[in-house]
């Protein structure tokens, strides 16, 4: 019953996606596998640069949700999760298997001419090695409607015909393949990588028509796990198959394995970096038109009456109409200055050319030099310096945003201090209630839980970057709690009891906390954080970050003292405290990737350190996964043997096309242990500045005049 809920709800997501975008795909099918394929068998193609994939697919008792990812042009990158029904008799969860697995394709050589596409590949190489197998792969297009492909598989892909392995000329270590998982899984499986026997597979792609297209491919795969403990019978090497595209970009493929298991499969291919409606639905930029007919408008004009007050409503009015918090304003004979929080716009280049076009449409016509103060919470972060004249000039430019670049300044406000701030500004008081749903992925005894319910926020804001705040929580519905895991962690349970915390908790103070952010000089931010600080842990935290304003690194620290909070999440605390700290470095490579390096201590008092990359689009969608090393041994930090995941951040204006602040943001773990654990403060510094410094906002600048 659950691996059906997971396929309904798998395939209405993957529909969904569909649905809310234009057909923007590829041509490209995927297989059962979720990659670049035929029916089960891989290709030697890959997915355009930077495309993502989604496919849920079923064939008897078999249920695999994949994600794929095109990393760099040459290598896609795969995270699958798998249900077999019915595996082991009289097992766990009614003998149901739930798996999860990481594949790595690299494409060798592209076809030309007549030489094939190349490429190799690893299926399961991170994980229990249920689908664990090794490839290299051939295809070769012939016209435009037909494609073959052949290659030699190892592993899983090695059960039908096998011979003895080509590779045992090199070395004799080729001729064996280890058996059994390492540890408790999630290693690293050098052991059995190319070694072994092997086999053949091929098979051929035919587009009959725009929309549809067959298969037919020759499988080694036995399915031998399978076919001792479900039932499923393979009794032919050949698999056949028809997939209809869809005009939303949705591909629908139905299939025969083994010449008896008739199976389905949803899948859409999709560019992040592509939004669904290119050009934006927010309305018109204001036109900059001649400052001499300024001069003659009553509400700024001093002769008149009006004055820097009159002018200074004005601005605010009209940056609040650009979605713009006015928080500061100063006025001078040649020169003005607009201290703004941008609560519209997701890329900060296209809210700075706003605010300025908001100056020059509004400010005395002697004012030529406009600068855009950026704050958060009432801090300043960055400022963008631009000349009046160089707006009236290239307003309407061709290459205009670039060439306001160049003659543009992106500064660090640290000196900005408090002149021209308005003194209605704090204090600040902020509240929402709504709903909230709390969500558990991948609890080896059910794949998906969740808990919705309804919250309370509530935050007070007596003066600029102090926040008073807190956020509560009451379950409505849910299965979280039904969970019968305990923590059986071998180190300090610092995240493996989460069962509990939901067992024990109706109303819950999710968060309770004092927060100063401040500017301690040139390039410098820190934070101190006090209370309740997430759900698990209370104390105190304190950071400081290095960050020039131009600069590709940024350096950081943290360090953090507190104690793990009572079960039912109100006021208490259990025995357990820590000192957690970490040293951070942050690296912008270019060409959308991103790092980031952790190094220190974590909450079960274990030492080591976090590499992440992401890959980052100029409209904002995220791709990227992380992994941590500690001195907890693997047979002691459990299954998966260490910390890793995935993330994905979409934002809202992805989907609709206008301007959001809002993200959608998801990690996913395919486990959940206590080694490598990071405290979940609010607001890291980092994260929280870094899209208004200078290479962030140079990277969206292309929207300064939109």
């Amino acid at each position: 019953m659950q691996g059906r809920t997971l396929k309904i709800a798998s395939v209405l997501a993957v529909a969904g996606v569909g649905a809310l975008s234009e057909s923007q795909v590829s041509a490209q099918s995927l297989s059962t596998y979720g990659t670049p394929g035929l029916i089960e068998m891989p290709t030697a193609e890959v997915l355009n640069d930077g495309e993502f994939g989604l496919t849920a697919s079923v064939a008897g008792p078999s249920y695999r949700y994949t994600s794929v990812f095109q990393v760099f042009p040459r290598v896609y990158g795969t995270f699958r999760y798998s249900i077999v029904s019915e595996l082991s008799a009289g097992g766990p969860n009614n003998g149901n298997l739930y798996d999860r697995s990481f594949d790595l394709h690299y494409q060798i050589s592209d076809e030309s001419g007549y030489r094939p596409a190349f490429a190799v590949g690893m299926r399961d190489f991170l994980g229990t090695g249920l689908y664990s197998s090794e490839y290299f792969v051939a295809t070769k297009s012939f016209g435009s409607k037909i494609e073959v492909t052949g290659g030699l598989g190892w592993g899983r892909l090695a059960g039908r015909g096998s011979f003895s392995n080509p590779l045992g000329i090199l070395s004799d270590r080729f001729d064996t393949r280890d058996v059994g998982t390492t540890g408790l899984g999630g290693q690293l499986e050098t052991g059995k990588w190319f070694r072994g026997e092997a086999s053949l597979f091929a098979g051929v792609k035919w587009e009959v028509s725009d929309q549809t297209t067959l298969f037919a491919e020759y499988s080694p795969d036995l399915y031998t796990r399978e076919s001792a403990n479900t039932g499923i019978d393979i009794s032919t090497p050949l698999n056949f198959g028809l997939e209809y595209r869809f005009k939303n970009g949705v591909n629908l493929k139905g299939y025969v394995v083994g010449g008896n298991e008739i199976g389905a499969q949803l899948s859409y291919v999709f560019n992040p970096a592509e939004r669904r409606f290119p050009g934006g639905l927010e309305g018109a930029p204001r036109s900059v038109g001649a400052r001499n007919k300024l001069a003659i408008a009553d509400w700024n004009n001093s002769a008149k009456g009006g004055g820097p007050d009159a002018v200074q409503r004005v601005i605010k009015a009209h940056l609040a109409d650009e979605g713009m918090a006015l928080q500061g304003f100063t006025l001078g004979d040649r020169q003005a200055t607009v201290r703004v929080e941008n609560n519209r716009f997701d890329v900060e280049a296209q809210a700075a050319g706003r605010a300025a076009r908001v100056m020059a449409a509004t400010l005395p016509p002697q004012i030529e030099k406009l600068t855009v103060v950026f704050q958060r919470r009432g801090v300043p972060i960055s400022r963008v310096v631009t000349m009046r004249s160089d707006l009236e000039e290239l307003q309407f430019d061709y290459d205009g945003a670039w060439r306001t670049l160049a003659r543009t300044k992106i500064e660090d406000a640290h000196d900005q201090g408090r002149v021209g701030e308005l003194e209605e500004i704090f204090p600040v008081f902020d509240a929402s209630v709504g709903p909230y749903l709390a969500t558990s992925f991948f609890d080896p005894d059910s794949p998906i839980r969740a808990d919705l319910g309804a919250q309370l926020y509530m935050a007070y804001r007596p003066a600029p970057g102090l926040t008073f705040s807190g956020q509560l929580r009451y379950p409505l519905i849910g299965n979280i709690a039904d969970s019968d895991r305990v923590s059986d962690s071998k180190i300090e349970p610092v995240r493996t009891n989460a069962v509990r915390y939901a067992e024990e908790s109706d109303l819950e103070i999710n968060t309770l906390s004092a927060e100063y952010i401040f500017r301690p000089g040139k390039d410098l931010f820190g934070r101190v954080s006090a209370g309740y600080l997430e759900s698990n842990f209370g104390g105190v935290s304190a950071e400081v970050l290095w960050y020039p304003v131009a600069s590709r690194l940024a350096l950081g620290g943290e360090i953090n003292y507190v104690k793990q909070r009572d079960f039912d999440m109100l006021f208490g605390f259990q025995d357990y405290d820590v000192v957690t700290g970490h040293a951070s470095a942050y690296y912008d490579f270019g060409n959308g990737f991103f790092g980031q390096l952790d190094v220190g201590r974590y909450l079960a008092g274990d030492y080591g350190a976090t590499v992440s990359i992401d890959r980052e689009f100029n409209n904002g969608f995220k791709v990227g996964g992380f992994f941590t090393l500690t001195d907890v041994p693997f047979d002691d930090f459990g299954e998966g043997s260490f910390d890793k995941g995935l993330k994905v951040e979409v934002p809202l204006s992805w989907f609709t096309g206008r301007p959001s602040r809002r993200v959608l943001s998801q990690t996913i773990r395919p486990i959940v242990r206590d080694g490598g654990a990071r405290l979940a403060v609010a607001n890291r510094l980092h994260g929280a500045v870094r899209e208004y410094r200078g290479k962030d906002m140079r990277d969206g600048w292309g929207r300064y005049l939109r």
